[in-house]
């Protein structure tokens, strides 16, 4: 019966004003919070800073190499001719290079040293930390009712994304998992936690296997797993596959993949979702036969409450579960979050000396999948009217037109003298997380609209293009209405046809939804 409202209320709820607010997902510049800039001073205060700008380009550099390792490991006649030899001589190639690490399912990451993992906590974490507080954000938005208890990160390196975690989910939380094959990275991040309150309990353990051995087989579901710039350190697809598929199983609820914004990044999501959305498509086929050849009524009704967890679709940002129509083309799909530089960022990353500018950009690319069905909801747009310009000026009333100038430039006699210095400052966005260090209420504002997870809801790809009155988007969409499949569509809308969705159209963002 509640599903049944579902759509009435979705249709009676939005509106051409509250569209605006709904399909908003993107972030301004992303300021990281106060807390954790000061660990990372705290952690950067007892390391040998020494040639650390060196360190960071050396960092920088193996990333680099790390994009062409798969390539390698296709040449390789086997996977031990990648592994570096720790004994070998260390020239300067072998000093930057990370020895990859092996287990039972093949080579599941990258081993970081102590001055790769200290370039890494000043250069990197704080971008990583903008990009996965960007995603979980939207996955708080999109399904309000989602609080998660049990996490678990793969790859959590310093912990990056368990701060975000802290920063949208402060209070539900209560049990952290983290999977991170390098000491190092443990110890910085066990450092970088040191001194904070509220934490939930803490578990680190070097692999998934580990973490199977160490807890009971009922408490392996994760309400939350998320794996953060960790598959592209594994070269190999097929292991890259076996390890999306056990988190798959240790997933509860939703499960995050987040990846560097860059074509191979890109690929990778996308050959993970494709993957487990066949899988679980797989899954609900022989569930539906099992269940048309059941023999009683109560094999029937088991294997219907089955069939109802079987399943998955995208939350983000994917609007279908069908194949993603940017394949085989010269585009990708990624977005970018602009982030306040840090301090240690602004010293130590630099281009030939030169200081940077106070932010910078992230590009990545993610995907969100949850388990079940996605919900039938109503398309936004649906019974909904919009005025052309010229209707909307033929319904103008002769008061509206009239302009009171007393009203618009008010008498000296109005005007009021500050009472003090203090009132003419200017407010800065900082001021309210310096504020938030002494009273942490650890609740956030609830959002007054939100879009729902059915598949009116399009993705704007790439940054919209204004040219005069008209707006050009790239939009990826989903085409039928149980969002099976999809397709990316140039969306031109202008002011004389439909100012109120062109008003929309002027300040909607790269990352931003877009009705249909």
């Amino acid at each position: 019966m509640a599903a049944a409202l579902l759509p009435e209320t979705a249709s009676r709820l939005l509106t051409p004003e509250t569209l605006r607010t709904a399909a908003k997902q993107s972030q301004g510049i992303h300021l990281v919070p106060i807390s954790l800039r000061r660990a990372i001073k705290r952690y950067l205060r007892d390391q040998d800073k020494t040639h650390m700008h060196r360190k960071v380009l050396l960092l920088s550099s193996s990333f680099e190499r790390a994009k062409g390792t798969g390539a390698e490991l296709a040449a390789a006649s086997t996977r031990s001719a990648l592994l570096d030899d720790p004994h070998a001589p260390a020239s300067a190639e072998q000093r930057t290079a990370r020895w990859k690490v092996q287990s039972s399912y093949g080579d599941i990451g990258l081993r970081y040293r102590e001055d790769e993992t200290v370039a890494y906590v000043a250069s990197r974490m704080p971008a990583i930390y903008a990009a996965c507080h960007r995603v979980l954000r939207e996955v708080r938005r999109r399904s309000p009712g989602f609080a998660p208890k049990n996490v678990l990160d793969f790859g959590a390196g310093p912990s990056s994304a368990l701060w975000a975690m802290r920063a949208v989910w402060p209070k539900s939380i209560e049990r952290v998992n983290l999977i991170e094959p390098s000491k190092e990275m443990q110890r910085a991040g066990q450092t970088l936690l040191d001194n904070l309150k509220g934490l939930p309990l803490i578990h680190s353990y070097d692999s998934i296997q580990e973490l199977n051995r160490s807890i009971e087989k009922h408490e392996r579901r994760h309400d939350l797993v998320i794996s953060s710039y960790a598959l592209g350190e594994i070269p190999s697809l097929n292991d890259r596959i076996t390890i999306v598929r056990q988190l798959w199983d240790l997933t509860k609820d939703v499960l995050v993949l987040l990846e560097p914004g860059t074509p191979q990044g890109s690929k990778i999501i996308s050959q993970m979702r494709s993957y487990i959305l066949w899988m679980e498509k797989r899954k609900c086929r022989k569930s539906e036969k099992s269940t048309g050849a059941a023999p009683s009524k109560m094999k029937s009704m088991v294997l219907q409450e089955d069939l109802l967890k079987d399943g998955a679709f995208v939350v983000a940002p994917c609007p279908h579960d069908g194949r993603c129509p940017l394949e085989n083309s010269d585009k990708y799909c990624h977005f970018v979050q602009r982030l306040e530089r840090t301090s240690s960022q602004r010293i130590y990353k630099r281009s030939k000396g030169v200081p940077l500018r106070g932010f910078e950009d992230e590009k990545f690319c993610y995907v969100a999948l949850r388990r079940g069905k996605r919900p039938e909801e109503a398309w936004p747009l649906d019974g909904m009217k919009f005025d052309t310009l010229k209707e909307r000026h033929a319904k103008r009333s002769p008061e509206d037109l009239i302009i009171d100038y007393d009203d618009q430039f008010p008498s000296g006699e109005d005007e009021e003298a500050p009472d003090s210095d203090e009132d003419s400052l200017v407010p800065y966005a900082s001021d309210t997380q310096e504020l938030s260090l002494f009273h942490e209420s650890g609740e956030e504002e609830e959002e007054p609209i939100r879009a729902d997870l059915g598949g009116g809801w399009g993705r704007i790809i790439y940054s919209p293009i204004r040219r005069g009155r008209q707006v050009q988007m790239d939009v990826c969409r989903a085409t039928k209405r149980d969002a099976s499949e999809g397709a990316f569509e140039r969306v031109v809308v202008t002011q004389s046809k439909n100012p109120a969705l062109h008003l929309q159209a002027r300040k909607s963002l790269w990352g931003d939804l877009w009705p249909f």
